[in-house]
């Protein structure tokens, strides 16, 4: 499997990318091609673009959970795919694989909208909608986790806004949030977008499903921004028990909790531009 980072709050050294406080990565693994979450902007395709990917041909786009730093960019791929269709040029119809609430309004006070801009509706008619909230395997070594079974003491343990649905507006608690899980010969290697359930949580559901324990690593988003002391603590703990083969910890992930990490576990830099490759 290859991994290559579109869009992440930092870009490396000497790599002329553009960054924002979001995130995109593009996965291939055996022939297919899976996009995991379209950052804030259009910078994922400008990115994209720069690096050599047609995002035209995607097997499989999946959003992690419906905040703006991850599905905002969905409509301009939208608009990349009407743009095709009018010169027609071929691209390719990607199945969208999500939690089933992905597309429900979700607003936070001050701020107004912060969940998805395109509607169930829409997506569909660019899109599969694949929505499930039961793990997804996308390819024989590739799942989607589906929705995140809580159950440590110290994580997701508070609402973000509000989310709107068929039944009125409540508190919501991201149960959209998941990640995927990759069975590479060394372990599993996690990737996540922003770990509203908990990056504890979320690693402890990808070992279930896969089951494997080993870990080569996790990359992405941790939501460890701030976090309460006790709850870094027993993360770090968690970590330093697992022991991964690298972690690769990014956007939502302050240098605080990194530098946490990193004394139980090694921490790398991570940067739009940035490949990794892991082998069967």
């Amino acid at each position: 499997m290859k991994l290559r980072v579109l869009v992440d709050n930092n870009t490396l050294i000497d790599r002329y990318f553009a960054g924002e406080p979001g995130l995109s990565i593009l996965i291939e693994t055996g022939g297919t091609r899976i996009l995991f979450d379209t950052g804030y902007s259009d910078i994922f395709l400008t990115n994209a673009d720069r690096m050599g990917i047609d995002l035209l041909d995607v097997h499989t786009l999946v959003l992690s959970h419906a905040h703006l730093d991850h599905t905002w960019g969905l409509q301009h791929l939208i608009q990349r795919y009407a743009e095709a269709a009018f010169e027609r040029a071929p691209f390719r119809r990607p199945e969208l694989v999500a939690h089933p609430t992905v597309f429900d309004p979700r607003t936070f006070p001050g701020l107004g909208e912060i969940g998805s801009l395109v509607s169930r509706r829409k997506a569909g008619a660019w899109f599969d909608l694949g929505l499930s909230r039961e793990p997804v395997w996308l390819t024989p070594d590739l799942v989607f986790l589906g929705q995140i079974e809580r159950t440590n003491d110290f994580e997701a343990r508070s609402p973000i806004g509000k989310i709107h649905t068929a039944q009125g507006i409540e508190d919501d608690y991201l149960l959209d949030d998941s990640a995927l899980a990759f069975r590479s010969a060394r372990g599993l290697v996690i990737v996540t977008g922003c770990s509203h359930a908990g990056i504890c949580n979320i690693v402890t559901q990808a070992m279930a499903v896969c089951k494997e324990t080993r870990i080569a690593d996790i990359v992405g988003g941790f939501h460890l921004l701030d976090p309460p002391p006790a709850q870094l603590e027993k993360t770090v703990r968690q970590f330093a028990q697992w022991a991964p083969a690298a972690v690769h910890a990014c956007h939502c992930t302050d240098l605080g909790s990194k530098l946490a990490l990193s004394r139980a576990v090694p921490v790398k830099e991570v940067g739009v531009g940035l490949e990794l490759s892991y082998t069967t």
